[in-house]
């Protein structure tokens, strides 16, 4: 029987990391499930973002606790799909008292469990060739894993296909979602239940229900480098931009006079964006960014006075100074003022879910499992 003659339990519109994890919870649920794609590969911020399965400092509450969940999820299914978790922690630098004051406040909070705060003295402990004599302090988070995604979300898609029988049907558009009935440019598949991950394209289907959440899109630049020295015990590394970016640590009442100090001394960065996260790959390049633009529909350029940022902040915490760039590009995600992700239920057996806050690899495994919760209990 072909593909646009069968029936599926439930087809998901997108295969990006929002698409897959929907995709995974509902063949767990012993689903039949076909996924439709426009593009022949991933293309859009599932593989242009860091791939970090970032926990510690996403929002308390719901939020953190997906974060928790959907990393327990990926460390379980990365070796089943022959996925490599190349780094693994998060090490906070706190450069000022201001910062330092925020780390300590996070360690009374839930979120602070397993958590621990680093001296400077005793950074050397973890790794080398940070300027730790002008830091006031670091916090450890053993949480955090690392997968290259350019390469992680091809594998996944296998993965499901080959272990769950999940059917792809790439370079086809979807052009209307009814359950039971989703229409593409190359025929009707039925379904008895369509979930839509749309990832920042809010116009092609239910463009009217998607306008009523007033989204946006962030566009965000992301740097390949080749460090001069780099040691490999190092855990992912943030900085103190990060902590009034990242709600789980600028929603604390410390916060304010770190951002106050930030605004006067790297106002320039606050207004693009920029804060700091460098993860490491397999062949000991590092990943580093990123910035945030904010337009319904971002440009395509990708002015180096943004990169410059990036790396100044770079310099300043690791003693090797401005690494050389062997790669650029820029990426594109939703984005949303009020929330972080939406479930939007057109029908009884439709849902559009859109991740608005680029916590795709962090929270999405979590969320498909809610909406599969939500549309079959």
């Amino acid at each position: 029987m072909g593909v646009f003659e069968a029936s599926y339990d439930v087809a998901v519109v997108g295969a990006g990391i929002c698409g897959l994890a929907h995709a995974l919870a509902a063949a767990r649920r012993g689903k039949r499930v076909v996924v439709v794609d426009r593009d022949a590969q991933a293309n859009g911020a599932s593989v242009r973002n860091f791939g970090f399965v970032t926990v510690t400092g996403q929002q308390a509450g719901d939020c953190w606790r997906r974060a928790m969940r959907s990393r327990d999820v990926w460390a379980e299914i990365a070796p089943q799909a022959g996925i490599e978790v190349v780094h693994k922690g998060l090490l906070t630098i706190a450069r000022r008292p201001e910062a330092r004051a925020v780390l300590e406040a996070f360690l009374e909070t839930e979120m602070g469990r397993d958590c621990r705060l680093v001296e400077p003295a005793a950074l050397g402990e973890l790794g080398g060739g940070l300027r730790t004599r002008e830091f006031a302090a670091a916090l450890y988070s053993p949480h955090e894993l690392r997968i290259e995604s350019r390469e992680a979300i091809p594998k996944l898609a296998a993965f499901l296909a080959e272990r769950y029988g999940v059917t792809f049907v790439r370079e086809t558009a979807a052009r209307a979602a009814e359950p039971p009935k989703l229409e593409t440019s190359r025929g009707t598949l039925r379904a008895d239940a369509i979930v839509v991950c749309p990832g920042d394209d809010f116009h092609t289907l239910h463009q009217n229900r998607i306008a009523a959440y007033g989204l946006t899109r962030c566009k965000l630049h992301m740097l390949r480098v080749k460090p001069r020295r780099y040691d490999r015990r190092l855990p992912a590394i943030m900085s103190d931009l990060g902590l009034v970016r990242y709600l789980g640590y600028s929603e604390l009442a410390e916060a304010g006079a770190l951002r106050a100090r930030l605004e006067a001394e790297q106002g320039e960065h606050l207004a693009n964006g920029v804060h700091l996260i460098v993860v490491r790959s397999a062949d000991d390049s590092l990943v580093v960014g990123d910035s945030h633009h904010y337009a319904a529909t971002p440009d395509p350029f990708a002015p180096t006075s943004v990169d410059d940022l990036i790396l100044d902040e770079y310099a300043e915490v690791f003693e090797d100074g401005a690494p050389e760039v062997v790669e650029r590009w820029t990426g594109t995600y939703a984005s949303a003022s009020d929330r972080l992700m939406l479930m939007d239920r057109p029908s009884e057996r439709l849902r559009v879910v859109l991740i608005t806050s680029g916590t795709g690899a962090s929270t999405s495994f979590a969320i498909a499992e809610e909406t599969l919760a939500d549309l079959f209990d």
